[in-house]
């Protein structure tokens, strides 16, 4: 009997813990509690830990300090730190980005209206999805959006609230925002992924990733490999059953219901990363560099070009 009662509990001390840094009301939370729920940790011999914060800066110190073992973050930030000596490295996460949005009534139908306009930008004048559009627009109609508009910066809640009340002519914010917008009557003007393709992406580019160290990974390589596969298997479950997105509802980790559930969910699914990690990491080297002709150091760090490393290399060991 002893035995008996001693081998499971040998089990499950053998499943490694990984702690994953996220935003309390991020968007990262919908695909982690699905992965809990649904034991796909536990499949692959992993306890997944979410550990909340109110930042994404506390995301980053908490990484940092090994306060957590993973986070969220874009391939930019993660070169920026490479070339700065830190050993951080991505795996794709999500391909979902940002979009102008207009009412439905908007009189702008196509870039070309972008010109006199008052427009709202999520991110800041440095924003990589703002860099990307602003190019596209100048190359393909002639103008610099910057300064032949009214250009107002602000969080992406209060912006939207600015975008229907009409004190804005069109808004340029986050993906989950946006579709929300959209469930509203909103319509796409120009996205991020129309920019990137236009400016030299073959592909959808993940906008952001699971960012975790070299170091790391290097000693916790099988869990890391878990992690991934589980990941996918949660990112499958969430592209094939409506029925889960409705339990996210139920259960309250996502407030929005109805249209603008149907919006976030479908939004989602459109960026589920699809392609070989070594495919979109061309891809992201490619916009790295116009983004680094766009906003220079400040944006890009002290290297021109994206630091090798910055996709992490043992997702050879899943593709």
């Amino acid at each position: 009997m002893l035995v008996c009662l001693a081998a499971p509990a040998q089990l499950a001390a053998a499943a490694e813990t990984i702690r994953v840094g996220v935003l309390k009301f991020g968007t990262v939370n919908w695909e982690l509690n699905t992965l809990k729920a649904h034991g796909l940790d536990t499949r692959h011999d992993i306890n997944v830990e979410i550990v909340p914060f109110a930042g994404e800066d506390a995301t980053n110190v908490a990484l940092r300090a090994g306060a957590v073992d993973i986070i969220v973050s874009d391939w930019l930030d993660v070169s920026r730190a490479r070339a700065s000596g830190e050993d951080l490295t991505f795996v794709p996460y999500s391909a979902s980005v940002g979009a102008i949005m207009v009412a439905a009534n908007s009189p702008l139908h196509s870039m070309a209206d972008l010109n006199g306009r008052k427009i709202g930008v999520t991110g800041g004048p440095h924003d990589k999805s703002w860099l990307m559009i602003q190019a596209l627009v100048r190359r393909d109609v002639g103008i610099d959006l910057a300064s032949a508009n009214d250009i107002v910066y602000g969080a992406p809640p209060l912006l939207a609230e600015k975008a229907r009340s009409g004190e804005l002519d069109a808004v340029l914010t986050f993906w989950h925002f946006a579709a929300r917008l959209e469930a509203e009557g909103f319509r796409r003007l120009v996205s991020a992924e129309d920019a990137a393709r236009a400016l030299g992406a073959m592909g959808q580019v993940s906008a952001l990733g699971y960012v975790f160290h070299d170091a790391w990974a290097s000693s916790h390589h099988d869990a890391v490999v878990s992690f991934i596969k589980a990941s996918r298997e949660t990112k499958l479950l969430l592209r094939a059953s409506d029925a889960e997105w409705q339990r996210l509802f139920t259960d309250g980790i996502i407030k929005d219901e109805g249209r603008a559930l149907e919006a976030l969910r479908d939004r989602y699914r459109e960026g589920i990363p699809a392609r070989p990690a070594a495919e979109e990491e061309l891809d992201a080297q490619t916009l790295f560099a116009v983004l680094s002709e766009l906003g220079g150091e400040k944006l890009v760090g002290p290297s021109p070009i994206m630091m090798p490393g910055t996709y992490w290399p043992g997702l050879d060991d899943v593709d």
